[in-house]
C-alpha cells in the first residue's frame, strides 16, 4: 500500500486503537441490532461481532449488496463500470453476523424492538442506526420523486448512476448540462466538485462543443481553491460554476420542460443534474431521533442519540460538524461506536478520542486532490483539531495529483475490504 494512504489509515486506526480491551468484553451477552449495510452499518456490525463474540449481532439490510457512493463520479463520466461499484455483504456471515434481509419499518424506542417490513420484530439492547440519507422531495419547488427519472440526483448510487451516465452519452456534442449544488449539510461536501471536474473531462474529451454549467446554492464549498485551480487549468471551455452571489441558487425546476430558475434567471438543459436538499433517512423519524433539522443529535464520545437512550446513529445521517458525511467518517465513527457499546455493556465507561477523515476527490480521470480532517469528542461535542490534517499543495507538478489518485485507489480497496470483507 502507498505509504502516505498507509499513514492516513494507520492514524484512523489509533483513534480507536486504544480503547480496544477484548479481554473484558469477550462474555459481553447483548443483542446488538445495526441498521443499514454500508460502509458504516457493515462495519458497526463486524466490529461490534470481534469485540463481543457471545453477544447476538444482527444487521438489517434488505439488499445483498451495497452499491458504493464513493467512486460512483467515475461511473457517471464513463470511465468506471457500475458493476465495480457493487460489494457483497456476504462475508457478514462468516464473521458471526445475522444479516437479516428485509427492511426496518418502525423502531419503539421505549420497548427497545424493530419492526420489519416482513411483519416480525427484533427485540435489542443496543440499536446502531446507520440508514444514510434521503431526499427532500419538494423542498426544491418541483423536484419531485417522478422528476428523478427526467433530471436524475444521482446521489444514491445505482440505478440513478446508469441514468445519467446515459444521459450524459446521449446528449448531442454541442448541449448543455445543468447541475444543481443544494446548501449544506448534504452526503459529500465536495462529491458534486468531484462530478463537476469529470463531467467537465467527459465532455472535452467526448463532445468537445457541450458544455457544464454548475448552479450552486453557496459561495465556499470544500477544497474550493483547489477545484478551482483545476477547472482553470482542464475545463476553461467546458465548465462554468456560478456560486449564490453570481445567481446560482436554484428555486424552481420544472422536469417536462428541462428548465431551472434561479432568483433572476432561467436556463433550459440538454441534461439536467439536480442534487437536492437531504435529512436522515425517514427511519430517524420513526425512531424518534431526528431534530426539527432533519439530521440526528448524538454525544460525540458514544454516538448515542441524545433524544433515545440505547439508539446510536453513526455515519450521513447523524449530526457530528465538523467532521463530514463521508465514507471514511462512517467507517471510523462505527468502530468507535461499536467499541463504546462494549465498553458500555461490560460496566465500563465510555472514553473520549480522536478521530480523523480523509477525502479524495478526482480532478481528471487520473488526478486527484485530498482533504485531511483530526478530531476531539471531548465533552459530547465534535471539535476541529488545530493545526492537524491538511489539504493538498496548490499548483502543485502532475506527478503529485496522479499520485493522489493513485493513494485514492488504495484507499477505496481498503475502506471496501475492511467493510465488506
Amino acid at each position: 500500500m502507498n505509504s502516505a494512504v498507509s499513514r492516513r489509515l494507520v492514524l484512523g486506526g489509533l483513534a480507536t486503537s486504544a480503547l480496544i480491551s477484548p479481554a473484558a468484553f469477550a462474555q459481553t451477552r447483548a443483542r446488538i441490532v445495526v441498521v443499514g449495510g454500508g460502509f458504516g452499518g457493515a462495519t458497526g456490525a463486524r466490529t461490534a461481532k470481534t469485540l463481543m463474540p457471545s453477544a447476538e449481532v444482527t444487521l438489517i439490510e434488505p439488499s445483498e449488496a451495497y452499491t458504493s457512493c464513493p467512486f460512483s463520479n467515475l461511473v457517471v463520466s464513463g470511465v468506471r463500470r457500475l458493476e465495480d461499484q457493487s460489494f457483497s455483504l456476504s462475508s457478514l456471515g462468516s464473521a458471526g453476523v445475522r444479516h437479516v434481509r428485509a427492511r426496518a419499518e418502525d423502531i419503539n424506542a421505549q420497548a427497545q424492538t424493530v419492526t420489519l417490513d416482513t411483519g416480525d420484530t427484533l427485540a435489542y439492547d443496543r440499536l446502531i442506526l446507520s440508514p444514510g440519507i434521503d431526499l427532500r422531495w419538494g423542498a426544491l419547488s418541483g423536484y419531485d420523486l417522478e422528476a428523478e427519472d427526467q433530471m436524475p440526483h444521482a446521489w444514491k448510487a445505482g440505478p440513478q448512476t446508469d441514468l445519467l451516465r446515459r444521459q450524459l452519452e446521449a446528449m448531442e456534442d454541442g448541449g448543455t448540462m445543468v447541475m444543481s449544488v443544494p446548501a449544506a449539510p448534504y452526503r459529500c461536501p465536495p462529491g458534486p466538485y468531484e462530478r463537476a471536474s469529470l463531467i467537465a473531462n467527459y465532455l472535452k474529451r467526448q463532445k468537445p462543443r457541450s458544455k457544464l454549467i454548475v448552479l450552486d446554492a453557496k459561495d465556499d464549498f470544500s477544497k474550493k481553491p483547489l477545484f478551482l485551480e483545476a477547472w482553470a487549468k482542464h475545463y476553461p471551455d467546458h465548465l462554468e460554476w456560478r456560486g449564490a452571489i453570481d445567481d446560482g441558487r436554484v428555486i424552481r425546476v420544472d422536469a417536462g420542460a428541462m428548465e431551472l430558475e434561479t432568483d433572476f434567471d432561467r436556463l433550459n438543459a440538454d441534461v439536467a443534474n439536480i442534487i437536492p436538499p437531504q435529512k436522515a433517512a425517514e427511519i430517524t423519524d420513526r425512531a424518534g431521533v431526528a431534530d426539527q433539522t432533519g439530521w440526528c443529535p448524538i454525544d460525540a464520545v458514544t454516538f448515542e442519540s441524545t433524544l433515545q437512550p440505547a439508539i446510536h446513529v453513526i455515519g450521513d445521517a447523524a449530526i457530528a460538524a465538523p467532521m463530514p458525511k463521508s465514507a471514511f467518517s462512517a467507517n471510523l465513527q462505527a468502530k468507535v461506536c461499536a467499541i463504546q457499546i462494549a465498553r458500555v455493556l461490560s460496566g465500563l465507561a465510555p472514553e473520549p478520542t480522536r478521530l480523523v477523515n480523509t477525502c479524495y476527490s478526482y480532478t481528471t480521470p487520473d488526478q486527484a486532490i485530498s482533504i485531511v480532517g483530526a478530531y476531539s469528542n471531548e465533552g459530547g461535542a465534535f471539535r476541529s483539531l488545530a493545526g492537524a490534517g491538511g489539504v493538498s499543495p496548490s499548483d502543485a507538478d502532475v506527478s503529485v495529483r496522479e499520485a493522489e489518485a493513485r493513494q485514492a485507489v488504495d484507499w477505496f480497496a481498503a475502506i471496501t475490504r475492511e467493510s465488506f470483507g
